[in-house]
């Protein structure tokens, strides 16, 4: 309970924070007048929102033996996991509700709800492999484990409760749902009746459970029709058999859930707000204090049938289609001057085509190295950024995604500290840079041989200092890198880093403005030689291993990155880059020289001024030595067709079209891909996606 106990008291002190002053620095030492009393806040009223927490729960379980004569084995499964920053994986959880209040002339409200949660503890128990698990062995089975751990879970409640003014207290309950895995993983011997040999894991996924909750929480109004709450809730589920007939084994087991949960919500369907979320979005909150912006982003893609005499373990495939979607969170406050903390609590869902494999230049950005059908919490990021006003001209800020409107000036010193992308930093372009909005592919929205530090979802540890002295723009920054090439963990000593480096410099031409910035980085960490792990081939007859011939080394890369505006209507981007092409690539993708340019139009030239047509293309290269490791049967980040016979320059032609549908930004975009993979043997490839988004 002191978890509970500490997280009531955290998000009291958050609640009082937003309804306080900026700070009791700033506040007049005498008020000439008492201000103005608030009107008390009308509850009643539809509203949707957004809720993360922590939670800690047990499961009790029963497994019968084989033949069933001796007692059944017995255990528990302690489902609280302390947060790991460089896994971003413990007992957090992120979702969504909605629900309706009546609120009556005594201020008593009552209410209904319902709302789903994600868990982020699902990442471990799929990718990590470290599950809730506990070990049982008997004669009659030999040694086994068993897991299980929920997946997804939501709840039906009702809420009564008493509104003096701007704040709710209330109770709540009602009836819970989840949906669970459970898995047996045979660890030595044989169970009697089974066909279980050591390493077989049988799994079970989508199991439902159904039980109740109850709780209570309290509920502030905050301005824009938004609220933000701290809620408690118990719940109870009963018990649920599983077999597994592998492992000749059925297992029973209940589950307790407790959970202290942040909320925001925002009001419709009254006078004074939308009549829905289709048609209008969402007014952003923000206060002199805190701000809080969302995203919601649906990407769907077809990849045609196309030319194939021979595929390996990476290779792109045909006649398939695959979606993500995502939801993002951007929830910051000010610390003191210049100072702002920002949170972006995520949901993700879905699949790259291929599995996020086959093309250098992969076709979608909004596609991680990852992909899951169900669900998932993640914390991308969680940072501080300071801004030093240096002098200048003064500059105004907007509110955004990450962003508190305000001024700075031309002359300013921000550091950024924290986790963080580092193309939040550097290699940016105003016409090229979010698949969520402009191109989707990953060597259009960054250059692709800048193979920056990151885990498989683009994000790591790390920090910038930007210099900003009139026209001209110093970065530089240090970054951790994953524990291995490629992988979902970051390294937690800081062993392998990587170092980051920008010049920009911002001009006129011909009355236009205008950009232009060299990119340079310098890894350091255990990464392979193409050469090393062609030889070590060449002994043992069998493909190239990177992964067998890491040792600590170091792998470079320089860029440039323009973009032009040509009139207001028409802007242009150009990139280039190179990098070492004798080590692999530790993080991005299988990109060693690349060429790219396009093109933005606004619709305002054919009477849309809010549509936007965008055409780009994008030449890939790889050194020898990197097309000698994939013909020897070598695997890249992306790439890896068996062998390459025929290697030849991966071209991509991107064209998209973008307007505006109610609340939401709908694109259908085209992708026509030449020798993917470097492979002449294979394609072409047409890619064809459509992508809703929305912002507020």
């Amino acid at each position: 309970m002191g978890l509970v106990r500490n997280a009531l008291f955290a998000g009291v002190a958050v609640i009082a924070l937003a309804s306080g002053p900026a700070c009791a620095a700033d506040a007049p030492a005498m008020p000439t007048k008492a201000p103005a009393p608030l009107p008390a806040y009308d509850w009643s009223g539809a509203y949707v929102g957004a809720h993360f927490g922590y939670a800690t729960g047990r499961s009790d379980w029963s497994a019968t033996q084989p033949g069933g004569a001796a007692p059944a084995l017995t255990g528990s499964l302690d489902f609280f996991k302390p947060f790991d920053f460089f896994t971003g994986i413990g007992s957090n959880f992120w979702g969504f509700q909605a629900g309706y209040n009546h609120m009556f002339p005594s201020r008593v409200v009552l209410g209904v709800e319902a709302d789903v949660s994600f868990p982020s503890s699902f990442l471990e128990e799929t990718i990590l492999d470290l599950p809730s698990s506990q070990t049982i062995s008997s004669a009659s089975i030999g040694l086994a484990s068993y897991a299980e751990t929920p997946e997804l879970s939501g709840t039906v409640r009702g809420r009564i409760g008493y509104a003096p003014g701007n704040w709710l207290f209330y109770a709540t309950g009602g009836f819970a749902w989840t949906y669970d895995q459970f898995i047996r993983t045979q660890l030595a011997g044989m169970p009697a009746g089974g066909t279980a040999v050591p390493g077989t894991v049988e799994t079970l996924l989508m199991v439902p459970r159904a039980g109740w909750t109850a709780g209570a929480g309290i509920e502030m109004a905050l301005p824009s029709h938004w609220t933000a709450r701290l809620e408690y809730l118990f719940t109870e589920f009963g018990h649920r058999s599983v077999t597994f007939p592998a492992g000749a084994q059925q297992f029973s087991s209940d589950l307790t859930l407790q959970s202290v949960r942040l909320g925001l919500n925002y009001r419709i369907g009254s006078d004074a707000t939308p009549a829905g979320l289709l048609t209008t979005a969402p007014a952003a909150l923000e206060t002199d204090r805190f701000a809080v912006h969302g995203q919601n982003t649906y990407l769907n893609q077809y990849a045609f049938p196309f030319r194939e005499p021979y595929h390996g373990p990476n290779s792109f495939i045909p006649n398939i289609g695959r979606e993500t979607w995502d939801a993002t969170l951007f929830a910051g406050v000010r610390l003191w001057q210049g100072a702002e903390f920002w949170v972006n609590p995520e949901i993700d869902q879905g699949f790259g085509l291929s599995g996020t494999f086959g093309v250098a230049g992969f076709p979608s950005g909004e596609a991680y190295k990852v992909g899951f059908s169900v669900p998932y919490a993640r914390l991308p990021r969680m940072f501080i950024r300071q801004t030093i006003d240096l002098g200048g001209e003064t500059q105004n800020v907007e509110a955004g995604a990450n962003q508190f409107s305000g001024s700075q000036t031309a002359d300013r010193l921000v550091v950024t500290v924290g986790k963080f992308s580092v193309t939040d930093v550097f290699d940016t372009n105003k016409y090229a840079h979010d698949p969520r909005s402009d191109f989707m592919n990953w060597a259009l929205v960054d250059t692709g041989t800048f193979d920056y530090a990151a885990d498989a979802w683009a994000y790591t540890y790390g920090a910038a200092v930007e210099w900003y002295r009139g026209p001209w723009t110093l970065r530089g920054g240090i970054f951790d890198l994953s524990i291995a090439p490629n992988t979902t963990d970051l390294d937690p000593q800081f062993h392998q880093f990587q170092w980051v480096g920008e010049i920009e410099r911002r001009y006129e031409l011909w009355g236009q403005p205008g950009k232009v910035a060299v990119t340079g980085f310098l890894t350091r960490g255990r990464m392979g030689s193409f050469e090393d792990a062609i030889q070590l081939a060449a002994l043992t007859g069998g493909p190239a291993d990177i992964t067998a011939v890491r040792r600590y080394a170091s792998r470079g890369g320089i860029s440039a990155n323009l973009e032009q505006q040509i009139t207001p209507e028409i802007g242009a981007f150009a990139r280039a880059g190179w990098a070492d092409g004798n080590n692999e690539p530790y993080e991005f993708t299988d990109i060693d020289r690349t060429v790219a340019g396009g093109l933005s139009i606004s619709g305002k030239l054919w009477g849309r001024a809010d549509d936007t047509w965008g055409v780009a293309g994008v030449v890939n290269g790889i050194s020898g030595v990197h097309q000698a490791f994939l013909n020897a049967g070598g695997l890249g980040i992306l790439v890896g067709d068996g062998q390459l016979p025929n290697p030849g320059l991966e071209q991509i032609l991107e064209t998209y079209y973008s307007l505006p549908v109610g609340a939401w930004r709908a694109t259908l975009d085209y992708q026509f891909i030449v020798n993917p993979a470097y492979n002449r043997d294979r394609g072409p490839v047409s890619v064809i996606g459509a992508r809703v988004h929305a912002q507020f």
